[in-house]
């Protein structure tokens, strides 16, 4: 059971209540999975949400918003958990693909993601930035298959704008 890829389209097989061969495209998938895109969160400050140069979106750093209000406040290892940090990063990717979407119109027009950069809000000592950003990581690799495969940054630091536990930023690769 699980989602192929064939060219530009998208396969589930597997029993669950869709044929096999079903073609999805990635909001569809998005939702099968049990996430919803949201609408892309505005900047909160003096920047661009997202710029795009060529075949190139970057993202500026997304936040933990669910629906207008922080989600996940706070330090990991202190006021936070790894498993919390993880939906907080998790909520960060979904915003970073609503502002994709928002760049380019269609998420289907997404070829690939290029890199992804994650600062993790930590108390001293924790060690567990990559798990926490797994979070993001496995949401772009369920959601886009191959499509998500990235490098990766991440990097604890001791403050975060509006006391954010993770904030990510996207590279993505785009067609027209």
């Amino acid at each position: 059971m699980g989602f192929r890829r064939d060219g530009n389209e998208t396969h589930f097989d597997g029993p669950a209540l869709l044929k096999p061969g079903f073609v999805m495209n990635t909001e569809e998938r998005l939702r099968h999975l049990g996430w919803i895109l949201p609408p892309a969160p505005a900047a909160v400050a003096a920047y661009q949400p997202w710029v795009r140069t060529g075949s190139l979106v970057f993202t500026s750093g997304q936040l933990p918003w669910r629906d207008g209000v922080m989600a996940f406040q706070g330090r990991l290892g202190a006021e936070l958990t790894v498993e919390q940090g993880y939906e907080a990063a998790r909520l960060c990717a979904l915003n970073a693909l609503a502002q994709i979407k928002a760049a380019t119109g269609d998420l289907e027009r997404l070829r690939r993601l290029v890199r992804v950069e994650g600062f993790v809000h930590c108390a001293p000592g924790f060690r567990g930035h990559p798990q926490v950003l797994n979070g993001a990581s496995d949401l772009f690799n369920a959601v886009l298959l191959d499509r998500g495969a990235h490098a990766r940054l991440a990097v604890g630091i001791s403050d975060m704008p509006l006391d954010a536990a993770v904030q990510i930023m996207v590279t993505a690769e785009v067609q027209d």
